[in-house]
């Protein structure tokens, strides 16, 4: 599926479109057997309702107003210490820097140890075919996915012992639809939250280089208009694109934009074309902040899979816009990205 409508009617179909792990999941190929790793976005209701309710609270707008000064802060000294006029690595400095930072508050992860937080995103969405990939195999992968179990049952462990508190592990632990989690889904919940928390923000985050350097009429226009903020957080999102595709796998004969569609096939959604749509966004290549219809993009998916922590990444989003248009900051790559 690469248009829009197409894309937006698979999504909010899930009782035709199935996310199940046991289908495949979520991506093109399926999971390799014997390599599995169920998790709540790799579930169909009412599985995924009860875990995805069980993490939902810390990213609620409620309680996402306690971190507004938190998120404010640590952007602000992320950019104090970054060179002036040298090269240095965006990506390493900034963009990486903020989402584990973040990830290691929700989880009250030990914060000298918060860079493992970035190592195993890597492993955990790394194409094992390429040759730069961080491994390069399942079982690789699987060793290193196993090592950050281990690491994570042992703060599981003394947090299911204390009364409960409000950080992602301690949440997992005390809650009656995520206690008792096999080997392999408690390797899959961590490991989605962990990318969820990370991956795509990051990605988000470094885009935005690219965006302001293709197009410093857009950053003159945040400066001139610091309402647009907001805005240019969804349209970095919709742009860019960093959640490319998902799957889903047929549970039925159906038919959908003039395609006969079998029970057992697989359906992937190119989110990244929905969002070049020219039916929905006109000019769809440019990077516009003050587009009309910006928030409308694909970025966290929709329906009941929508990305759960989506009003995080786009508070952190907007607030490192905020920072560098209000600085009167230019960022000049300097390679291709």
């Amino acid at each position: 599926m690469t248009r829009y409508d197409d894309i937006f009617a698979v999504e909010l179909d899930h009782a035709t479109y199935s996310s199940a792990s046991e289908l495949g999941g979520i991506q093109v190929a399926d999971q390799p057997k014997g390599h599995e790793r169920p998790n709540f976005i790799r579930m169909d209701p009412p599985g995924h309702t009860a875990h995805r309710r069980t993490v939902a609270p810390i990213v609620a707008p409620s309680n996402l107003a306690n971190f507004e000064a938190l998120i404010r802060q640590r952007t602000s000294d992320v950019l104090d210490a970054l060179p002036r006029h040298e090269t240095f690595d965006w990506v390493e400095r900034v963009s990486t820097d903020l989402t584990n930072m973040m990830l290691a508050t929700l989880f009250d992860f030990p914060w000298q140890d918060r860079d493992k937080l970035t190592w195993w995103s890597d492993v955990a969405i790394a194409n094992v075919a390429s040759v730069d990939a961080v491994v390069h195999s399942e079982e690789e992968r699987t060793a290193e996915m196993i090592k950050m179990a281990e690491y994570f049952r042992r703060l599981w462990n003394e947090r299911i012992d204390a009364p409960p508190t409000f950080d992602l592990v301690s949440m997992l632990a005390h809650s009656e639809a995520t206690r008792n989690l096999d080997a392999r889904e408690f390797i899959g919940t961590i490991g989605l939250l962990i990318v969820g928390g990370n991956d795509t923000t990051r990605n988000s985050m470094s885009a935005l280089v690219e965006a302001f350097d293709k197009y410093p009429d857009q950053l003159e226009k945040l400066r001139a208009d610091p309402s647009l903020i907001a805005n240019a957080a969804q349209e970095i999102v919709r742009w860019q694109s960093p959640v490319t595709h998902m799957r889903r796998t047929a549970l039925a004969d159906t038919e959908l934009g003039g395609q006969t569609i079998k029970a057992g096939e697989k359906v992937v959604m190119w989110y990244i074309s929905a969002n070049r749509d020219e039916q929905v966004f006109p000019d769809a290549e440019r990077f516009d902040v003050s587009r009309a219809n910006a928030r409308r993009h694909l970025g966290f998916g929709h329906g009941i899979h929508r990305c759960v922590g989506a009003k995080l990444a786009e508070d952190q989003l907007a607030t490192l816009i905020g920072e560098i248009a209000g600085r009167g900051w230019r960022l000049v790559p300097q390679g291709a990205p």
